[in-house]
């Protein structure tokens, strides 16, 4: 075991091209840092020289100190994290640090130093550093090679605020931006494969997340809310989503069936579902709806009906699948961990009530006609009531406190 404390160094792109503002990302980023590394062995995180640092507590192996490397690379906003070591500003000292380091990489033939000092207070200049680090790892590794030009493992070595920081195991994040450092939205979840996918790429772009999923419930079985709550276990593990609404569609549903025109039943069915979502985002504070609807992938989703399905609201509506096909949702599925849960089989409403010719180029006169046979702003308020909501853990999120009513 190493001399030295163990760090992991956490690398952004996206925040570092921020202006006077970058500090509120930073700080965003640091606390979700913070939660998410909740029962780590985790000393403290702090801010040094353009990146964040996360100093592990003393004694811990590598291997543990592995899992939090890997679990901060899965975290929105960091674009690579890198497994090192704390040292003094001594070159005895970092050149055992750089031995220390090296090792930590499990395999690799070339390798090459990179020195870099931040204040020229430090005697060795970056060009010594590199020759004096790299002739003492020739001679702890004399089977390895020096390879200026993409070798197999770069050894860093960072001088800088009173310490020095070397490293060489490094790992590839998501990169994007901290989840809470965009605003908020509700997105439309449902136990399919494609809205995990959409929820996790607009939590990506550093939007905090509310849930809805409309269930067949009293009409089915409940098994597509349980099939959610585990979607969104997964999702919580990177801080993806902060709160999920169940609301029972069912009974509406069926009315719905009963009078409306066979065809145009789906598009009823999602304007109450966008007008529904839409109410609880205006209690949760949102500012957008999200889904995971992709051109033409289904009738539903037809330029013409989605342009009847936008007609029912006022929010901006986003979708960050629609560009994209099946195969390149369901890899992104897979790498997410939600695939397997999203495969199984479970009635909802997607599939509750269903036409056998729906309408692919709906007419918003027609759908307008058909939609003025029911009592739809009550129906509104009647769901929002009913959502039932499952939280999670999104360290950015905070309820939007209740007005108090006023007495008339």
């Amino acid at each position: 075991m190493s001399q030295f404390q163990r760090v992991c160094l956490v690398h952004y792109h996206e925040i570092g091209l921020k202006g006077h503002n970058r500090k509120v990302f930073e700080m965003r980023l640091l606390r979700n840092i913070e939660a998410m590394l909740e029962g780590f062995p985790v000393a403290t995180v702090m801010r040094i020289s353009g990146r964040l640092c996360v100093f592990i507590k003393e004694g811990t192996d590598f291997e543990l100190a592995s899992r939090i490397e890997h679990t901060l690379a899965k975290l929105p906003g960091i674009a690579r994290v890198s497994c090192g070591y704390k040292c003094d500003r001594d070159i005895e000292q970092i050149k055992q640090a750089a031995v220390d380091a090296l090792n930590d990489v499990s395999q690799f033939v070339t390798f090459k130093v990179a020195a870099r000092r931040s204040h020229t207070d430090f005697p060795i200049s970056s060009m010594d550093m590199n020759q004096i680090v790299g002739a003492h790892l020739c001679q702890a590794f004399p089977e390895k090679i020096v390879k200026m030009h993409d070798p197999d493992v770069m050894v860093r070595v960072e001088v800088i605020q009173g310490n020095a920081y070397v490293y060489a195991a490094s790992i590839r994040g998501i990169g994007g931006l901290p989840v809470g450092s965009s605003g908020r939205v509700v997105t439309l979840l449902s136990s399919g494969i494609d809205s995990p996918v959409a929820t996790w790429r607009i939590a990506r772009r550093g939007a905090e997340c509310i849930g809805v999923h409309f269930s067949g419930r009293p009409q089915t079985a409940s098994t597509s809310e349980y099939l959610v709550d585990d979607i969104a276990k997964v999702l919580e593990k990177t801080g993806c989503i902060a709160r999920v609404y169940m609301v029972p569609l069912g009974d509406y549903q069926r009315e719905i069936s009963l009078e409306a025109p066979p065809s145009l039943r789906v598009i009823l069915y999602r304007r109450l579902m966008f007008k529904v979502a839409q109410e609880i985002a205006r209690r949760e504070g949102a500012k957008a709806i999200v889904t995971g609807e992709s051109l033409g992938q289904v009738a539903s989703q037809t330029i013409d009906n989605i342009n009847a399905t936008n007609a029912a609201v006022e929010m901006p509506v986003f979708r960050p699948l629609i560009g994209t096909d099946k195969q390149e949702i369901i890899a992104e599925a897979q790498e997410l961990g939600t695939f397997e849960i999203s495969s199984q089989d479970a009635p909802d409403c997607c599939t509750l009530f269903m036409p056998r010719n729906p309408e692919t180029h709906a007419n918003l006169e027609k759908v307008l006609e058909a939609e003025a046979l029911f009592p739809i702003e009550q129906w509104v308020r009647e769901l929002a009531d009913a959502a039932e909501p499952h939280d999670y853990r999104c360290p950015s999120y905070k309820p939007k406190k209740k007005r108090p009513r006023k007495d008339v």
